[in-house]
């Protein structure tokens, strides 16, 4: 290989890590956030969060007789995981999803409602 080449290779591999090393501390105590939201499961888990919430009577029952919180169920929607073949996600209007998730060391399903605006948690379901 020829000298020149080699050197320019050399300068530019250089110049990308000291470019990594720059930018690796501009951005580090600006609050930037690097989430990884491209498998299926994160990007609507992320778009469910985002929205709206509504509960149904059910759930909002629970919450009323404190059986559940709000933060529980964020948690849930934060780590749980969706169950894409039993969720409804072929309509045209809202999307129903199924989110497996643990609530206080038990299995339990959510069934939620995914609008354009809206996210209606509808259903709460202990796992056996």
């Amino acid at each position: 290989m020829n000298s020149s080449l080699l050197r320019r290779i050399g300068f530019y591999l250089g110049g990308v890590a000291i470019g990594m090393i720059l930018f690796a501390f501009l951005i580090r105590g600006r609050g930037v956030q690097c989430e990884f939201n491209y498998l299926p499961n994160a990007r609507t888990l992320s778009n469910i969060r985002m929205k709206a919430r509504q509960f149904s009577p059910e759930i909002r029952q629970l919450i009323d007789n404190k059986e559940i919180d709000t933060t529980e169920i964020s948690n849930i929607l934060e780590y749980g995981d969706v169950d894409f073949s039993r969720s409804k996600v072929k309509v045209d209007s809202c999307k129903l999803y199924i989110i497996e998730g643990m609530l206080r060391n038990k299995e339990i399903e959510l069934s939620v409602l995914n609008c354009d605006r809206t996210a209606i948690i509808q259903k709460i379901k202990m796992v056996n």
